[in-house]
């Protein structure tokens, strides 16, 4: 017979490499943001500087700083050996300000 699964939330759970999986994707997307923003950057200013290309550019970066603070704050929290879960309020800032840092970047690349 199997031995009986511990019900969830116990705090026999053992999560393996799963915080650091994590900890890795949120790097990436970190770096991806960074790369997001560095080329709108440079879109926004190729060709001389007008005035929506910089607001769009200066926007582009306060939402990769938003993003890489909360980044930051979940990285840390997951070098705990029982890492808390992701509040979904966090969850959300950190989904809006990817999706928002796309949509700027992207509104500044073509």
């Amino acid at each position: 017979m199997s031995p009986p699964s511990a019900p969830p939330g116990s705090s026999d759970r053992d999560p393996g490499l799963q915080p650091e999986r994590t900890r890795l994707a949120w790097r990436r997307t970190t770096l991806a943001g960074a790369v997001i923003t560095v080329l709108a950057a440079k879109s926004a200013l190729h060709g001389g500087p007008s005035a929506a290309g910089v607001v769009a550019a200066a926007l582009c970066v306060v939402l990769w700083l938003g993003f890489l603070a909360l980044a930051h704050r979940r990285i840390d929290t997951l070098t705990a050996s029982r890492p808390p879960v992701l509040v979904p309020r966090t969850a959300a800032a950190a989904v809006l300000c990817v999706i928002a840092l796309a949509v700027c970047g992207a509104a500044l690349v073509s």
